[in-house]
């Protein structure tokens, strides 16, 4: 019989084995509340003599799933989680976590503090704090070494990724793996089996690392030597390998001292912050303002998908990813058959690499259907036209679109750039069209902005925001301009990087300082792997005007052509083409200007920030921060500055104004910018005007 010992905790008594039962809707995060329970229920249960030894488990749908986020930045309240860390290795009884769901970051912290940990099936584990700037701070890096080794430990938490249960097995992360259905069961059983062998107390605290001082000094800098991107930018990965090499060198309470100390360092650093500031903004990107609770999504079941490039492609995937029924539709037979054969290598990719079980892939393939007529579209309920990016081409195919589709079905276009009222306007429906632009490779990358146009329903709005959440998106609403949310705030830096090879740094210049910052490529690496001849270059006008003109007149179109503004071997490695210079020389100013790599940041990235605050005090973004995800999740702006509005906060919004002064002029300035400055508030905090 159950026994509530308060509103989100009970005690049981099976035999000779108390179960402490947490529920504490919806994740059981380790809240104050929750951590007091933990403490209480604890210290009932080992303080009673009938109770032999101790299941920690929870309700819902999942074991304690980490840190209480709604006490980030607040005053910490007792007790702390290693208080009940101390309660459950000073127990003469043994106690089993049975871990359900996810165990992750304090919470898989909960279970390692733990004698004995037990998982169902399906259940994963990990320490993902990396995510926000930080490393585990409740003993995290020094228990997990202990079970798993040095090397396994350090992948884990620097990865951050979640293993399964049959992994963390193999790891020794954990025990024992159980039945879904019967995990609490079996966990019992598993503690019923230590009292009657008489178990050891396994304090994970107490066991020895695989690799002691030099040995783990060596295994840790190999991994780092291996790994070097991922300690290029943030600092976090090199805390946690601090505090691992501690587990290895230091004893245990000594190895628990120095991981809080590099813990307090990255909590308190500029990277963390901007980490955390992108966790919160992805989950208030998902807020629609002003659209009513009532408002549901429409249903959608079956999806059509029309053009089978290499972005229809991607949508179908993502979509039979998403457990949709999808057909792909290409007028040409050939190129959606080719298409089909491109989704099945993905698919079989995905397999081989371990990420899709054989059954999962067999089944997405089952979902998919070819075709090579737009009667197709017929009988589903959102259709996605994914054609070339033309804005008469596809006003034609949406009146085509529109005489076809039934009539509650929702039609969307994925256009990076076109005016989405003029596509609905040649509708009957305007009110149930929406943009939805992916971003290639579309099964892949995050970002999925759901644009609304003028006259897009409320409900239709909803299924935009559902869609991306269902598809593993970060969905951004998005009013209509050229270039929506992401692409119109980084062309910009584009124009400022082509002005800048005019002045005297060269293309290899620009882009050393944007990978220094942390995005994964620089811009005129980008311009080389799009295509020079598909970004901004009219064939049939080019007349040698500009750099790009030049180039792209005798046929340097980037990778694909094998130079651009870099020349390509043939494993795609650049290296800087003499030819380009020569063509931005005959365009350059004739007195080179010196610019250190500071001012070159300023130039590329001032404007960025410029363009965001344009497009909040617009409209277009519903708050700053939505612009913040928007290029962290779709142009790789690197997390751990926070997105260009949070940055521009570090920066010092009177340094980032006076830098547009010099180089646009007073005029080019956004108001919302200036007032934001004048008032001291943050950029990245403001919102759109209602």
């Amino acid at each position: 019989m159950s026994v509530p010992t308060n509103s989100i905790s009970s005690l049981e008594r099976r035999g000779d084995v108390g179960v402490l039962t947490i529920n504490s809707p919806p994740v059981n995060a380790l809240g104050q509340a929750v951590r007091a329970a933990l403490r209480d229920g604890l210290s009932a249960l080992i303080a009673d003599d009938a109770v032999k030894a101790v299941v920690i488990r929870c309700d819902g749908r999942t074991f304690f799933a980490g840190a209480d986020i709604s006490e980030f930045g607040k005053p910490f309240v007792e007790p702390d989680l290693n208080v009940v860390f101390d309660i459950i290795e000073a127990s003469a009884k043994p106690v089993v976590a049975a871990i359900h769901g996810t165990a992750l970051g304090g919470g898989f912290e909960v279970a390692l503090a733990c004698h004995y940990r037990v998982a169902a099936a399906s259940a994963k584990v990990g320490l993902p704090e990396v995510a926000l700037g930080l490393l585990p701070g409740a003993g995290g890096t020094q228990r997990a070494p202990r079970l798993a080794g040095v090397e396994a430990a350090l992948d884990l938490i620097i990865s951050g990724r979640p293993v399964k249960a049959d992994t963390a097995l193999e790891m020794k992360l954990i025990d024992a793996v159980a039945s879904d259905a019967g995990l609490v069961d079996e966990a019992v059983q598993f503690a019923e089996g230590l009292i009657a062998d008489s178990a050891p107390l396994r304090r994970v605290r107490d066991m020895e690392v695989d690799l002691q001082s030099d040995a783990a000094r060596a295994v840790i800098a190999a991994y780092q030597e291996k790994n070097a991107r991922l300690f290029r930018g943030p600092v976090a990965p090199t805390n946690i390998a601090k505090a691992v090499e501690a587990a290895a060198t230091l004893p245990f309470e000594a190895g628990l001292k120095r991981e809080a100390e590099l813990f307090e360092e990255l909590m308190e650093g500029r990277q963390s912050g901007a980490q955390r500031h992108i966790f919160f903004a992805e989950r208030a990107a998902g807020k629609v303002a002003g659209l009513s609770r009532d408002v549901q999504p429409v249903a959608i079941q079956s999806v059509a998908v029309l053009g089978a490039g290499t972005m229809g492609t991607g949508i179908a995937t993502a979509f039979l990813s998403g457990g949709y029924e999808v057909t792909l539709i290409d007028l040409n037979p050939e190129a959606v058959e080719r298409a089909q054969g491109r989704i099945y290598k993905t698919l079989d990719g995905l397999v081989s690499k371990g990420r899709l079980s054989f059954g999962a892939a067999a089944a997405q393939k089952s979902r998919l259907v070819i075709d090579s007529s737009l009667d197709a579209v017929a009988s589903a309920d959102l259709i996605v036209e994914a054609v070339y990016e033309n804005l008469d081409l596809k006003k034609d195919v949406f009146r085509q679109l529109d005489s076809r589709a039934k009539a509650d079905a929702v039609l969307a276009s994925n256009t990076s750039f076109l005016d989405l009222n003029a596509i609905a306007a040649v509708t009957s429906r305007p009110e149930r069209i929406i943009g939805l632009h992916f971003f290639a490779p579309a099964n892949i990358m995050r970002l999925l902005e759901v644009v609304r146009g003028s006259a897009t329903a409320p409900e239709i709005v909803a299924t935009g925001m559902a869609l991306g959440k269902k598809l593993g998106k970060v969905a951004v609403l998005s009013g209509v301009c050229d270039g929506f949310i992401a692409n119109r705030a980084m062309a910009p830096r584009v124009t400022a990087a082509e002005k800048l090879i005019l002045e005297g740094p060269m293309p290899w210049d620009v882009d050393r300082v944007m990978t220094a910052y942390g995005f994964p490529m620089g811009v005129f690496s980008m311009l080389d792997l799009v295509g020079l001849d598909v970004i901004g270059w009219d064939r049939e006008n080019s007349a040698g005007r500009t750099v790009q003109e030049v180039l792209c007149e005798r046929g340097h179109w980037g990778q694909k052509t094998g130079q651009g503004y870099y020349v390509y071997d043939e494993n795609r490695r650049a290296t800087p083409s003499d030819e380009a210079a020569e063509v931005i020389a005959g365009f350059a100013d004739k007195t080179p200007v010196a610019m250190d790599d500071e001012a070159l940041l300023e130039r590329l990235l001032y404007p960025v920030v410029n363009e965001g605050a344009k497009i909040v005090e617009e409209g277009i973004a519903q708050r700053a921060s939505d612009v913040d995800v928007a290029l962290v999740t779709g142009y790789g702006w690197p997390v751990w500055t926070g997105g260009p509005m949070f940055w521009a906060d570090t920066v010092g919004l009177d340094k980032v104004i006076a830098g547009l002064e010099r180089t646009l002029g007073p005029d080019a300035v956004s108001p919302l910018l200036r007032r934001t400055a004048q008032q001291g508030q943050a950029l990245a905090e403001q919102t759109a005007p209602h």
